[in-house]
């Protein structure tokens, strides 16, 4: 039996990733080629149209066969094939130890790096809202999902940057068109709507996915109580469970209706987890019909 090649993923998963690819926006690419199909026309080997014959094309797409049939050269077209920039941004900050989190994130990351490296896309990866803001420089090919895997199995939660301002952090040094994967709680009373917009101008599509543990999806509180902010340390006193639970309940469905809709007005994804969700049901089946992956 084969030996486990990274402790995030099976072998058996990532046997089921190479028949899969990203399904992102074809106009958000770089002009240096990769795998990944844009808009115009290009010269990779996948044929896409023909069109009439202009003087000064290149003579070796005519198509021969139809000339000889109608005595009119038509020119054979070919889909660009460009390089996609994948940015894989997982949220380390304290919110995300909790209820294993962190942990199917690294998961999630290690998917979209594998598909993104195997389809000769460029990818980097950063842990961020964290202490230190550690990140894996841009890097191609399967030569480099060692690295990658490495990297995200060394990512530890711990820190109180906002998510919003993680995400502003990164596009500071960010160079590259593509996509980006932000894989997070979002649980930030900050302005992720400027945050979601400086990703956009940046030439990054949007796929945002939100991890909540099962605590945070159903509380099971009674009595009195204190709650009290990992990040922050702010406290709040709680007299009325019943009534807190059906606020917190109303909040909780508005932040994530409000989240999908900004990614959706930019032409992105979003989508909301259970941290208690097993990774292969997640991806293979939740994100793939959601169009993450095809």
């Amino acid at each position: 039996m084969p030996a486990q090649i990274t402790s995030l993923l099976s072998n058996r998963d990532l046997d089921r990733l190479a028949r899969l690819r990203i399904n992102a926006a074809r106009r958000f690419t770089n002009r240096s080629r990769g795998e990944h199909l844009a808009a115009k026309g290009g010269t990779s080997t996948e044929f896409c149209d023909f069109r009439d014959y202009s003087p000064g094309d290149d003579v070796r797409f005519v198509d021969w066969n139809i000339f000889a049939r109608i005595n009119r050269p038509y020119l054979k077209q070919f889909h660009m094939e460009e390089e996609m920039h994948v940015v894989l941004l997982v949220d380390a900050s304290t919110s995300m130890s909790f209820g294993g989190k962190l942990q199917l994130a690294q998961k999630v990351a290690a998917a979209m790096g594998v598909i993104a490296l195997r389809g000769a896309e460029k990818v980097s990866a950063y842990s961020i809202g964290g202490a230190g803001g550690q990140g894996l420089r841009p890097c191609s090919g399967r030569a480099s999902l060692g690295k990658l895997f490495a990297f995200l199995e060394g990512i530890q939660s711990g820190g109180d940057v906002p998510v919003d301002m993680a995400v502003e952090g990164f596009l500071r040094n960010h160079r590259g068109r593509g996509m980006v994967v932000i894989l997070s709680d979002f649980l930030t009373a900050g302005d992720m709507k400027r945050a979601f917009n400086l990703v956009h101008s940046a030439g990054l599509e949007v796929f945002a996915l939100q991890i909540l543990s099962p605590a945070e999806i159903n509380p099971e509180v009674t009595g009195d109580f204190r709650l009290v902010d990992s990040e922050t340390d702010g406290t709040l006193d709680i007299s009325n469970a019943a009534a807190l639970l059906a606020l917190y309940d109303e909040y909780r469905t508005s932040h994530q209706a409000t989240l999908h809709a900004l990614c959706q007005q930019r032409s992105g994804r979003f989508l909301t987890t259970s941290a208690a969700e097993p990774f292969e049901t997640l991806f293979f089946e939740t994100m793939r019909r959601k169009g993450w992956v095809i």
